[in-house]
């Protein structure tokens, strides 16, 4: 009886510890988070505000795309984007799918990689991955982070199945483990197994360490369309 009671003590004790280390990572990080924005915000602003005249130069249309995602415990959140798209993209969606191998691929992993409703500056942004900059005001209201799994529509969540409950136990992320291991040219399956790898392993160090891979990935364009 003893020996159970030291065990069971033991067990409590490792529970607890496991709560604290979990907490404050996820403590530090949101510390981290806003303050890591704050810091690019200005740097990043007179960016954004050039990308915002080309786009409205570029196209008729607002400069601002939003689009509802699910985050940490389901909750939807608006995630921003600039526009890439011609203004009535989403009721043009359904007359390109017409098209049988555009179907398939949409199937696949809800993207086209020769769209044809995406504009010239589109085209630029996205291959920089500047459309996602206005994401920085996601990490600041606490939506997202910068480090995660990519937020997904919910058309998505049955691609995640049982893996579903690792992505919601998160913030989303600007940069995650998919955007350093191929992006695009990796399938929605291992982009799912990747995710739960840094759900199940994530660390400071971690975050820190795809953060520095993100900019020379986002340089090269690879698997960006």
């Amino acid at each position: 009886m003893e020996l159970a009671g030291k065990i069971k003590t033991q067990i409590i004790e490792e529970q607890e510890t496991e709560e604290i280390t979990k907490s404050s990572y996820e403590t530090f990080k949101r510390v981290f988070d806003v303050c890591f924005a704050l810091f690019l915000f200005p740097f990043l602003f007179p960016i954004m505000v050039a990308i915002a005249v080309f786009i409205k130069l570029d196209s008729k249309g607002p400069i601002f795309f939003l689009h509802k995602r699910g985050g940490k415990k389901g909750k939807l959140f608006n995630c921003y984007k600039f526009r890439t798209m011609v203004a009535n993209a989403e009721d043009l969606l359904d007359e390109v799918l017409k098209d049988n191998e555009a179907h398939q691929e949409w199937k696949k992993d809800f993207k086209l990689r020769d769209d044809p409703r995406i504009t010239r500056m589109g085209k630029i942004l996205r291959k920089f991955s500047l459309d996602e900059l206005p994401q920085i005001l996601n990490v600041i209201n606490g939506d997202m982070s910068f480090v995660g799994p990519r937020p997904i529509v919910r058309e998505e969540v049955r691609k995640y199945g049982r893996d579903f409950e690792y992505y919601q136990s998160v913030r989303p992320g600007i940069t995650g483990m998919w955007q350093i291991n191929g992006r695009n040219d990796t399938d929605y399956a291992k982009r799912v197994r990747l995710d739960k790898k840094y759900i199940l392993e994530k660390t400071i160090l971690l975050d820190l360490k795809i953060i520095f891979k993100t900019l020379p990935v986002v340089l090269s364009r690879r698997g960006a369309y």
